[in-house]
């Protein structure tokens, strides 16, 4: 097992929902952006680093069928499946770290709420944006969030690359055109405050 796959099974393994500051009690900026691209109900959609978020949940209330959900944690994945009880069988889940993640299918959206902001190597950076691009079919969306330039310098022990909205549409231009930007202030489950960037990118043909 890699250190980073032990880093986080063990943040699974002990922490509760309310004990880690990426906690939302309802996904309200993905769900606002995924309805306003008026997607299909069987549009297929993956939440990179999802792990017992619940973007799942707010997803199949809403109707749509074709959900997938990646981690690099085995143990987050079975927490958010335990949650979801028999709905847990009607999501896609895949055990990867990003960086080595192979689709096996093509996806009209891509959800990576504060995955990104961990790779802080070009190779692993560009490794990603490689496999995004590869992994959207030819009108697929992403949004992304990291910490802003504002935000916290690590998350969970772990050195974390901020983005400002010129860095983020830099790093993406090549592979990717930008729809939207905007920051967003996160109320942790402790009350304190970290401000995320976000952008919204169309795959370039």
């Amino acid at each position: 097992m890699s250190d980073k796959k032990q880093h986080w099974e063990t943040i699974y393994h002990t922490k509760e929902p309310h004990e880690v500051s990426w906690t939302q009690a309802y996904p309200t900026t993905a769900i606002t952006y995924i309805s306003d691209l008026n997607l299909p109900l069987d549009a297929a959609i993956i939440d990179i680093g999802g792990g017992d978020s619940n973007l799942v949940d707010a997803l199949l209330e809403k109707g749509f069928t074709n959900i997938w959900v990646l981690d690099i944690s085995a143990t987050a994945l079975e927490r958010a499946k335990n949650r979801l009880g028999a709905n847990a069988e009607l999501v896609h889940w895949i055990v990867s770290d990003i960086t080595e993640f192979k689709p096996s299918v093509q996806f009209d959206f891509w959800h990576d709420r504060a995955v990104f902001h961990f790779l802080t190597t070009e190779e692993d950076i560009n490794k990603y944006i490689a496999i995004a691009h590869h992994a959207l079919n030819e009108n697929g969306q992403t949004l992304l969030g990291t910490f802003s330039n504002n935000g916290p310098l690590k998350c969970s022990g772990l050195e974390i690359k901020q983005y400002s909205e010129t860095a983020m549409k830099t790093t993406f231009i090549k592979d990717f055109e930008v729809v939207k930007c905007f920051t967003e202030n996160h109320i942790t489950p402790f009350n304190t405050v970290q401000q995320f960037q976000f952008c919204g990118f169309k795959k370039r043909k």
